[in-house]
């Protein structure tokens, strides 16, 4: 018997899964192993039928036409890796009253893709998912203790404790977007005012450039017809526009002050930064929160901590929904 178990010449058996990462526009679907070889990949429009059994059965079929392009039976995956927005019941499998995702609500994710697919599913909302996937593949590979950060409509996170997802009372840990930073201040979409999201949320950043981007601004001329957006600060940034920078210090100034209150709480060695972060990279974001969070941390904590930027880039669908399923299988009996 060679060292993997299997008699020599053999090839040692790869288990492989499935990951998919369902979003409200897009679904990210790949067959993946352990080592993040992936297998085979695709991506497509998320259904829209109006209904989630309709939707979840073009998924599924999906999933059959992958499988056969790449040469993978069903049969032999392990487990099945599924990434959703929230709100969900993990235990029950369920998704609840997902905002973007119309005839979805109170749908069984879990219980209709194991019978259409027949293998066991596992499924994690999609910052926890994103927090793996950096974890096993990206960015904080070879760290324990992790935070993940990503600011597109929302602020979302994930946070690995001890080399472990931390889930905390009803799934509920990560919330570090409603983490409140300025008593009475500006409102947010959850109902509460002064919460993180509200000040470095995508969503509530555009919402403030509609009404404060001066005209003349290479801000409001880079803008599409839906008005200024995130990014169109960054490139008018890289132009040295006034205006454009003092946002981006804004915005720097506030994300500085969330990772501040998550080192002082969790102490992690690297907070990964997804999303507005790695779009802007060092000189107009990534540097100037390192040096305002060391400047604001005790030493040791600064010294320990690492602030990078995300690194699983477009796979990061494929990563999440294979680290859900690396997960599930993990702890499957």
């Amino acid at each position: 018997m060679g060292p993997s178990g299997s008699h020599s010449g053999e090839e040692p058996h790869i288990q492989i899964h499935l990951g998919i990462d369902i979003g409200g526009t897009k679904i990210a679907m790949a067959y993946g192993s352990a080592d993040g070889t992936l297998h085979g990949r695709d991506r497509f429009p998320t259904p829209a039928h109006g209904n989630a059994a309709a939707d979840l059965a073009e998924i599924a079929d999906r999933a059959r036409q992958l499988a056969a392009s790449c040469g993978v039976s069903l049969e032999d995956v392990g487990h099945v890796g599924v990434s959703v927005p929230g709100p969900f019941d993990r235990a029950a499998g369920v998704l609840l009253n997902p905002p973007n995702l119309v005839g979805w609500e109170d749908a069984p994710v879990r219980a209709t893709l194991e019978a259409a697919l027949g293998r066991p599913v596992g499924l994690e909302n999609d910052a926890n998912a994103a927090a793996l996937a950096e974890w096993r593949f990206g960015a904080g590979r070879g760290s324990q203790d992790l935070v993940y950060l990503t600011m597109s409509t929302g602020v979302g996170s994930g946070i690995l404790c001890g080399g472990r997802l931390h889930r905390g009372i009803r799934s509920s840990a990560g919330e570090v977007g409603h983490t409140p930073i300025e008593w009475d201040g500006e409102l947010c979409a959850c109902g509460m005012r002064g919460c993180l999201e509200a000040y470095i949320g995508g969503a509530a950043w555009t919402r403030r450039l509609a009404s404060v981007t001066p005209a003349e601004s290479p801000v409001a001329r880079l803008a599409g017809p839906g008005g200024p957006r995130p990014e169109d600060v960054v490139r008018a940034a890289r132009q040295s526009d006034p205006f454009a920078l003092a946002e981006m210090e804004r915005f720097n100034h506030y994300l500085a002050w969330g990772i501040c209150h998550i080192a002082y709480t969790l102490a992690p060695e690297v907070v990964v930064l997804g999303t507005i972060p790695t779009a802007a990279g060092d000189a107009l974001c990534l540097d100037p929160v390192r040096e305002k969070v060391r400047a604001r941390l005790w030493p040791f904590l600064a010294d320990g901590l690492r602030i990078v930027p995300a690194g699983c880039g477009d796979r990061l669908g494929d990563y999440a929904g294979l680290s859900v399923a690396l997960e599930a299988s993990a702890s499957s009996p």
